[in-house]
């Protein structure tokens, strides 16, 4: 095999494609870090067949240095591996010099919520459509009441929630058995509120043109080929939901009343490792996230709120 870069790259991204059918654009990505990589390798008088892990640390820093964001830095760490494990493989390197090195780590992004004002005025605009709908309305507008309020009321990831089959209502109803990821069960309760909700779409009725919506296996059924509702068509109905509230759609999405869910809880003195029984994360750092959250909202009302910030605030307006 040649030992030119250029020629290295392009057999290098030749089998991105072929064998892992990378797209044009994560190619003409790949070649644009590999480019970059080569400039820096040229000030010190390197070659690719000739890299050092000293080199890769140095490019590293230097393009920390020049404001790259983590994100980005990461992903041309990723491609540079990816490359020395190819050339290794290949055999035109005896070792692979980025191995064993780390990504940069991110600062991991806060979770988007809701208020509880605005939370009950979802919950709110959503009850308000079920007086006047008729026939299979009336199931539509039941059924998205009783989805909000038990993804409120439970924290549920959408996917569990959609899903979820008649027979978990074997119990008394109060306490619902899910399956979550990696087949891990747990129990999660449902508030009055939920229960009243679901209740009333299970009881619409059975006329002739709402039972074939409600008499499958699925405790959310839906005419389309899943069977069941969507988490899709869920987040759907939900966007639209919150024009009619008067809030930002962009703002509202089933993981983001899930997320509400926690946030709300941990703000009123819940135990975090309840929360993370109730979320199902088999980690509890993935639920310390919401604690965040929580010192977010405290910074942002002691500096809007607090006499000193007040008045610090009127000395420079």
């Amino acid at each position: 095999m040649t030992t030119n870069p250029h020629h290295l790259i392009g057999q290098f991204l030749e089998m991105l494609a072929a064998e892992r059918g990378a797209a044009e654009n994560t190619l003409q990505a790949y070649r644009r870090d590999m480019d970059d990589f080569l400039a820096f390798l040229k000030t010190r008088d390197g070659t690719l067949t000739t890299v050092v892990p000293a080199d890769i640390a140095a490019y590293m820093r230097s393009v920390s240095e020049a404001g790259l964001a983590p994100a980005s830095r990461a992903r041309r760490l990723s491609a540079l591996r990816q490359l020395f494990k190819f050339l290794a493989a290949e055999g035109v390197i005896a070792e692979d010099p980025a191995h064993g090195l780390e990504s940069p780590k991110q600062a991991r992004a806060l979770p988007k919520t809701l208020s509880v004002a605005e939370v009950d005025r979802l919950i709110e605009t959503a009850r308000a459509r079920i007086a006047p709908a008729k026939g299979r309305d009336r199931v539509r507008a039941l059924r998205l009441y009783a989805l909000i309020e038990m993804l409120y009321a439970t924290g549920m990831r959408v996917s569990e929630l959609v899903t979820l089959p008649r027979s978990v209502l074997a119990g008394d109803g109060r306490v619902l058995a899910i399956k979550g990821k990696g087949g891990r069960e747990r129990l999660v309760p449902l508030n009055a509120a939920a229960q009243a909700a679901l209740d009333r779409y299970l009881n619409v009725g059975f006329e002739d043109d709402v039972a074939p919506m409600l008499a499958t296996k699925w405790l959310f059924a839906s005419r389309g080929a899943a069977g069941h509702f969507t988490r899709q068509r869920l987040g759907q109905e939900l966007k639209q939901l919150a024009i009619e509230a008067g809030l930002d759609p962009e703002r509202v999405s089933p993981h983001v009343l899930r997320h509400a869910f926690a946030s709300h809880l941990l703000d009123r003195g819940a135990d975090l490792r309840a929360v993370q029984q109730l979320l199902g994360h088999a980690d509890i750092s993935t639920t310390q996230i919401y604690t965040h959250v929580l010192e977010e909202r405290l910074k942002r009302l002691v500096f809007e709120h607090h006499p000193l910030a007040v008045r610090e605030r009127g000395r420079n307006s």
